[in-house]
């Protein structure tokens, strides 16, 4: 049976190519000769290891890996087996909690187990120094940098200033919060039923009208505005509140 848990530093690495090595990983170690049966924690921290050796070429990003490999069920007893393939379930991620498979592919008695798994990936990030009130415009003075764990929720880190530096908090944030997609949004350039600048584009043609916001419009958003002769239209707002249509 695997040993209890436990958690080893790993090298600096892309995610997605953590992903890919591990996939290979199962591939390479199938095509290994048959093995006595191991212990399967010590087996399938290994094979982590073999695909991060992998990927050690390709490059780096400054993210810490660690990786924390659980144990089966204490009750469970497997048959003998003379060679155990781990590899990825179909649709797991090998980032945050997750599952790693160990399949028997040569034994008297084919079985199939999931062993928990946790993936840490430590990197720089922007931590908010304070409380800030949904709505509030963020300034390049509410975050500090820190390392956080990008894996700890799914929401993706913020890691440039420019994506939260003058956005809007969509909720109550607090200190210690690392920035997620999610948290912030573009501020509104206009609400709804105010007057707008429409600039309507044609084949070989431009044309300024005014109109009406049906809704708040934001930098980049897909906005309705209601034209002067009643037709309703679509288009982007430009970040000086603009609206820019396609006829």
């Amino acid at each position: 049976m695997p040993s209890p848990s436990f958690v080893r530093p790993l090298p600096f690495l892309r995610p997605a190519l953590l992903a890919f090595a591990l996939t290979c990983a199962g591939a390479a170690w199938s095509q290994q000769q048959p093995a006595p049966a191991e212990d399967l924690g010590a087996l399938s921290q290994r094979w982590v290891d073999e695909a991060l050796h992998q990927v050690q070429a390709g490059g780096a990003m400054p993210l810490r890996m660690e990786v924390e490999v659980g144990a089966l069920d204490s009750r469970l007893r497997l048959a003998p087996c003379e060679r155990v393939e781990p590899y990825l379930p179909t649709g797991a991620r090998l980032w945050g909690r997750t599952r790693l498979g160990l399949r028997c592919v040569q034994g008297t008695t084919r079985w199939n187990v999931f062993l928990p798994l946790t993936v840490k990936a430590y990197g720089p990030a922007w931590v908010l120094a304070g409380s800030v009130a949904a709505g509030a415009t963020l300034s390049e003075q509410d975050a500090v940098q820190a390392e956080v764990d990008w894996a700890a929720e799914p929401a993706a880190v913020l890691a440039n200033p420019e994506a939260w530096v003058g956005q809007t908090a969509t909720r109550t944030l607090s200190p210690g919060q690392p920035l997620r997609q999610g948290m912030v949004r573009a501020p509104e350039l206009f609400k709804a039923g105010t007057p707008v600048r429409v600039v309507a584009q044609g084949p070989g043609y431009a044309v300024t009208s005014s109109g009406q916001a049906m809704t708040a419009g934001a930098a980049g958003q897909n906005v309705r505005i209601r034209m002067s002769n009643g037709k309703v239209i679509s288009g982007i707002v430009s970040d000086d509140g603009t609206v820019q249509a396609t006829l």
